[in-house]
C-alpha cells in the first residue's frame, strides 16, 4: 500500500517544477523565445516562466495536509505544531528577504562587493538550516555552526548598504522574494488545515474567500493604510493564499479518498477544468498577467497544475509507472536545497570573474536553450550528490 504521508507524484512534480525554474531563470531572454520567459506586467498571456512560480505554490499547498497530519499522528500537541508552522514561515521569511536584498549592495558603501555579500548571505543559511546527522552525538559541533551562521547573517545586515535614495541604510522586504511569499502562503494554508482538518467543504469556503480578496483587490476595492499593506500586503491581495489554498484542497481530496482512484481522479480533472474555464472567464474583467497577481492568472496556472498533477498521480501512485522518475523525484525531497546551491553557485562563477556560462553569450536560440537545460540538469545532479553528502536544507 503507499504511504499517504508521503505522495509519490508531490516530489515528481515538484522536481519536475524546480528543473524548469532553474532552466527558465537560466536563460537569456534576449535569445531565447519570449513564450519561454515572464510576460510583461501589461500583457495579456503567459509564458512558461509565469506557470512555474504559482506551481511551486500550488505544490506547497498540495503536501500540508500530509505533513501536519502526520506531526498529529505522531502525537505531537496543537501548541507543537503551531510552532512548528510559524518558525518554518519566520525562516522562509528570513531567507527570502535576504536573498531578495543581495541584488541591492552597494559595494562601496558596504564595504565589500554583493557578489561576496550574497556568497556570506548563502554560506549562513547552510549552516544555519543544514539537516546536520548524528545530531545528538555532534551537539555543541552542530551548535557552533549554527551560531555562526546566524553570526555570518546579522553582520551582513548590519553591514547592509544600498545607496538607494529611498532606502539606502536597511533591507527592504520588498514583494518578499520568492522563498518570502512561499512563506506567507504556507502561513494561511498551514493554519486552514490545522482548524479544519480534512473538510473538504470548509476548505472550499477559505479558497473562495481569498479568491474574492483578490477579485476585489485587482478591482483596487481594499485599500488599508501603507504599514499594514506593507506587511501583509501578500496575504490581503489574496493572489499568493488562494493558489497555495487550491493545493490544500487537492491534497485534502486525496487524503479523504486515498484508494478509491476511481473517483479522486476525475474529480481532480473536473475541478482543474473548472478552474481554467473560471480564469478565461474572468479575463472578461482581469488581463491574465503574473508580475500583476491577477485572479485570472491565478485559477489558469491553478488548473494547469490541477491537470498536470492528476497525470502524475495516475502514473506514478496509481498505475506506479515511475521509469526515469528517480532523478527529478530526488531534487522534489531537496527543492530548497537544489534551489539555493544554485544560487550559491551563481554568485561563485560571478565573483571569480571566469566566462564559464559562455553558452549564454551566444546569439543562436538552440545553443542558448540547450545550454540552460544542461545547466538545470548539472545543479540538480549536484543536489543529489550533496544529499549523497548528507547534506541537505531542512526548515
Amino acid at each position: 500500500m503507499t504511504n499517504y504521508n508521503r505522495i509519490l507524484s508531490i516530489d515528481i512534480m515538484r522536481g519536475l517544477t524546480i528543473f524548469l525554474m532553474l532552466f527558465v531563470n537560466d536563460l537569456n531572454m534576449k535569445v531565447a523565445p519570449a513564450w519561454l520567459g515572464n510576460r510583461p506586467a501589461d500583457f495579456d498571456g503567459m509564458g512558461l516562466a509565469d506557470w512555474i512560480f504559482p506551481g511551486f505554490l500550488f505544490l506547497a499547498g498540495l503536501a500540508i495536509p500530509f505533513s501536519i497530519s502526520k506531526r498529529f499522528t505522531g502525537g505531537q500537541s496543537l501548541k507543537e505544531i503551531n510552532r512548528h508552522v510559524f518558525i518554518r514561515f519566520i525562516c522562509l521569511i528570513i531567507i527570502g528577504v535576504m536573498m531578495l536584498n543581495a541584488v541591492r549592495v552597494d559595494a562601496e558603501l558596504t564595504g565589500f562587493s554583493k557578489n561576496l555579500w550574497a556568497i556570506l548571505m548563502y554560506a549562513g543559511v547552510f549552516l544555519i538550516w543544514n539537516d546536520y546527522p548524528d545530531k545528538e552525538n555532534k551537539f555543541f559541533t552542530i551548535t557552533s555552526l549554527k551560531l555562526a551562521g546566524i553570526a555570518i547573517l546579522v553582520f551582513l545586515v548590519l553591514k547592509f548598504k544600498s545607496g538607494q535614495p529611498e532606502n539606502s541604510g536597511s533591507l527592504i522586504t520588498g514583494w518578499w522574494g520568492f522563498l518570502g511569499l512561499i512563506g506567507w502562503g504556507y502561513l494561511a494554508s498551514a493554519f486552514t488545515y490545522i482548524f479544519f482538518r480534512d473538510s473538504i467543504f470548509k476548505t472550499i469556503l477559505i479558497t473562495l474567500f481569498f479568491l474574492a480578496v483578490n477579485i476585489f483587490s485587482g478591482l483596487n476595492k481594499l485599500s488599508l493604510p501603507e504599514p499594514v499593506n506593507m506587511i501583509f500586503g501578500v496575504i490581503l491581495n489574496g493572489n499568493v493564499p488562494f493558489i497555495v489554498l487550491t493545493g490544500l484542497l487537492a491534497g485534502v481530496i486525496i487524503k479523504k479518498s486515498p484508494t478509491d482512484f476511481r473517483k479522486v481522479i476525475p474529480v481532480l480533472t473536473a475541478v482543474g477544468i473548472l478552474y481554467i474555464v473560471a480564469g478565461l472567464v474572468l479575463r472578461n474583467w482581469f488581463i491574465i498577467s503574473s508580475i500583476s497577481g491577477t485572479p485570472s492568472w491565478a485559477m489558469i496556472c491553478c488548473g494547469i497544475s490541477l491537470l498536470l498533477f492528476t497525470l502524475i498521480y495516475s502514473m506514478g501512485d496509481v498505475k506506479k509507472f515511475v521509469i526515469g522518475a528517480g532523478f527529478v523525484q530526488s531534487a522534489g525531497e531537496n527543492s530548497l536545497t537544489t534551489y539555493l546551491v544554485t544560487g550559491l553557485i551563481y554568485y561563485l562563477i560571478l565573483s571569480s570573474g571566469l566566462h564559464l556560462l559562455i553558452y549564454k553569450e551566444s546569439s543562436s536560440t538552440l545553443i542558448v536553450i540547450a545550454g540552460s537545460i544542461l545547466w538545470s540538469l548539472l545543479m540538480i545532479w549536484f543536489s543529489d550528490l550533496l544529499l549523497r553528502l548528507k547534506f541537505r536544507l531542512k526548515i
